[in-house]
């Protein structure tokens, strides 16, 4: 029992009252996830902070909340294009608690969805972001004035630059799957090795040549060059 209960005072009895209907009313709570959908694109989510329960004997025990099923993920996206990125248990996440309940919605989609329940502000109608992180999981050496899609650890990131114009790509290795047109000039520090023809522009006399393929003219014994290719 709450000790102001054994007070006749109306204003805390109101102020007691005004406690309880609060305490009924989420609206975020960190947590962790224990599993991901990647076809439901939902998570199961462990609330972090603990909840108070009172006992008979009137001591106050802190104890695990029961876990949140089915909370959809909510990754950035707008204009047909989506930020997707792998979720594994053990990760970090903010649940934020719809003010009326999503069932409808989240099975049908669109703006036609009557409310199946009358539940408001309720633990089963949360949407979870994940990413925010505690001290005990924070990552380091974050930039300060550029931005990256980076691994946690750092050894592997896409960095644009917006002060200096400059996109910076580091990584063990990068395959392009497209044509790809390159206006401007280009610096190779390594070997280049090519499994198709590569042709270059070189003058009007000429034209497009093909490395692999091109001949020369004017080929005679002794120490003279040959000719241009042809």
């Amino acid at each position: 029992m709450d000790s102001r209960e054994r007070y006749i005072d109306q204003e805390e009895l109101l102020r007691l009252a005004f406690e309880g209907k609060q305490a009924e009313v989420w609206t975020a709570i960190p947590g962790i996830v224990q599993s991901f959908n990647p076809e439901k694109l939902t998570v199961v989510i462990q609330p972090a902070i603990q909840s108070k329960v009172q006992l008979e004997n009137g001591k106050v025990e802190d104890r695990d909340m029961s876990l949140l099923l089915d909370v959809p993920v909510c990754f950035p996206r707008g204009g047909n294009c989506t930020l997707t990125f792998p979720i594994a248990a053990g990760d970090e996440a903010l649940v934020i608690f719809s003010a009326r309940t999503i069932d409808s919605w989240h099975q049908n989609g669109g703006t036609k969805n009557p409310q199946m329940d009358t539940r408001m502000h309720s633990l089963s109608d949360g949407f979870a972001f994940v990413g925010p992180f505690s001290q005990a999981t924070k990552i380091s050496n974050v930039s300060t004035s550029k931005v990256q899609l980076r691994s946690n650890d750092g050894a592997t990131y896409i960095e644009l630059d917006p002060a200096g114009q400059v996109v910076h790509v580091k990584a063990a290795t990068m395959t392009i799957d497209a044509n790809v047109t390159i206006n401007g000039n280009v610096t190779l520090n390594g070997d280049e090795s090519v499994s198709g023809t590569v042709t270059a522009n070189t003058d009007v006399r000429t034209g497009s040549i093909s490395l692999k393929n091109h001949k020369h003219g004017g080929v005679q014994a002794g120490g003279a060059q040959t000719g241009v290719p042809v």
